[in-house]
């Protein structure tokens, strides 16, 4: 190859990132690209050697080793940036005038347009690195939209699941909910003890003051139920004025009975509403998993009912524990 045949400015401006070498191994030349790489010091006129590390192919110290690996791919680094590897091809001049090496930055072109800022001028015209560091981007920032789309669905997935497992009224766990965690409970094999709360004289609140007051006083018996239970406690509102409770790892029936008349105290108080008075009452019935061979969520449930339809028999406003 003979430099005569094509000027400085056009050797820059097709290859912004070559270096011509004299015979001695001196920097002669070299594109504007790597000017940017070397933050303005001069590379013209020092040896290549020296100014570069040759990594792969290895024994390359002088120009004979250089010019013997003609038309290989080369591995090498500016001395000053040892992490941004350059791939490079080198060409004899003719007449043992030097060689011309063409470097690139490879598969590394990424990483290296943002550690040193370069742009589309710092690329050969026919350089299809810029169009692809666009579709880089592109792909990047579709992944990052798919990402979000994803993270949005998820989060909507799992209010949805959430709104299905709660009681809209109340803010309670619904009928569905506590099934699961019934049967989740019994599964993992650990005792517990299950209430079945109705409200006594709900009705008259309805009839006399309206659903509105109704209302009101479900929102409180929710919160009144919450209060008096344990943070890993399950309540739900399974009906209109009926509540269950789920109370993992109580075994103990006068632990289980005084839980229950603490909650009958609550709700026997007055409740407030607007100018006037609500007045209700509980009945509860109560089981223990402790009491079965095998504990059986229908039976459990069946059990607990029957025990709450004995405590209204027995006058209402009171407690009462299935006896198997």
């Amino acid at each position: 190859m003979s430099r005569a045949c094509l000027p400085d400015t056009a050797l820059a401006r097709l290859m912004p990132m070559h270096v011509l070498l004299s015979a001695q191994g001196r920097v002669t030349g070299h594109g504007p690209t790597l000017s940017r790489l070397s933050q303005g010091k001069p590379l013209t006129g020092m040896d290549f050697f020296t100014a570069f590390d040759l990594r792969r192919p290895g024994g390359m110290v002088d120009m004979a080793g250089l010019i013997a690996r003609a038309g290989e791919r080369l591995h090498v680094t500016l001395r000053d940036l040892p992490d941004t590897v350059l791939r490079g091809l080198v060409v004899p001049l003719d007449a043992g005038q030097g060689a011309l090496i063409n470097l690139s930055f490879g598969i590394g072109i990424v990483d290296a347009v943002k550690i040193h800022a370069l742009n589309d001028a710092d690329f050969a015209p026919t350089d299809l690195a810029i169009e692809m560091l666009y579709l880089v981007e592109a792909k990047s920032a579709v992944m990052n939209e798919l990402r979000d789309l994803n993270i949005r669905l998820q989060g909507a997935k799992v209010m949805a699941e959430e709104q299905a497992m709660t009681d809209t009224l109340t803010g309670l766990r619904n009928r569905r909910a506590f099934d699961l965690g019934l049967s989740r409970q019994i599964t993992q094999g650990m005792p517990f003890a299950l209430m079945h709360v109705d409200l006594d004289f709900f009705k008259a609140v309805n009839d006399t003051l309206g659903h509105a007051a109704g209302d009101h006083v479900l929102t409180e018996v929710a919160r009144i139920l919450t209060d008096e239970t344990r943070l890993g406690d399950t309540v739900a509102r399974v009906g209109g004025d009926e509540f269950v409770v789920l109370l993992p790892m109580i075994t103990d029936p006068a632990r289980l009975l005084h839980v229950a008349n603490r909650i009958i105290d609550r709700l026997s108080r007055p409740i407030p509403w607007q100018d006037q008075t609500c007045r209700i009452a509980a009945s509860i019935g109560m089981t223990l998993s402790g009491s079965y061979t095998r504990a059986d969520p229908l039976r459990m449930l069946h059990d607990a009912d029957t025990a709450l339809y004995a405590a209204k028999r027995a006058g209402r406003g009171r407690a009462v524990l299935h006896q198997p």
